[in-house]
């Protein structure tokens, strides 16, 4: 005797397939990423702070020539991100092996607001990937140095316009970065820290 299975059933029995096949093949590293602080730098400093980063849409210097403190020149820096990162074996009881040494490759940023606003080009600035290179391993956390706003984002959309405009732009920069352990496990996490965008007169 053949059972036929309703549809309903068939779909949630797919679902639940693909789900598994996607923790199946998201999980297979034996060990975590784990993102221990998240700090920012605007451009202009080289002084990294947790939790929040104040980002200049225009910096103006003072030194060297021609630019005067009577004379100063307009200028766009980006801003800088640092993640201190290190790995966490899933077995507790094991320790981790040179095998486990995850090497992280590139990373993505995605920029949001709490008020929901998040069009890429009008409220926020566009998400973008970067390329970096570092390899995490053993007890000591790694630092890793990446760009976290880029020039061009200040001079767009909607950054651009804060240069004339009081304003301040208030987002979430979500940072995931990606890696691959030695055996070819594929590993990410994602970290977040608050951006507040402005032109707050900063002089060098």
């Amino acid at each position: 005797m053949h059972r036929r299975m309703r549809p309903a059933a068939l779909a949630a029995l797919v679902l639940a397939t693909i789900s598994c096949g996607d923790v199946v093949r998201q999980g297979r590293a034996p060990v975590y990423l784990v993102i221990n602080s998240l700090e920012g730098a605007p451009g202009s400093s080289t002084t990294f702070t947790t939790g929040m980063l104040l980002s200049d849409v225009l910096v103006l210097l003072t030194t060297p020539e021609p630019c005067t403190p009577t004379s100063p020149c307009p200028t766009v820096f980006n801003d800088s991100g640092r993640a201190s990162i290190s790995i966490v074996p899933k077995d507790h009881t094991v320790a981790p092996t040179t095998n486990n040494q995850v090497t992280i490759t590139r990373y993505h940023i995605q920029y949001t607001r709490a008020d929901g606003r998040n069009t890429p080009g009008v409220d926020v600035p566009y998400p973008f990937d970067g390329a970096v290179t570092a390899t995490i391993g053993g007890a000591l956390p790694s630092a890793i140095i990446f760009e976290m706003v880029r020039h061009v984002a200040k001079e767009e959309s909607p950054l651009v316009q804060l240069i004339q405009n009081p304003q301040i732009i208030t987002t979430i920069a979500n940072v995931t970065f990606y890696g691959r352990d030695v055996t070819g496990n594929d590993v990410s996490v994602t970290g977040s820290i608050t951006i507040e965008f402005g032109n707050f007169g900063d002089t060098l």
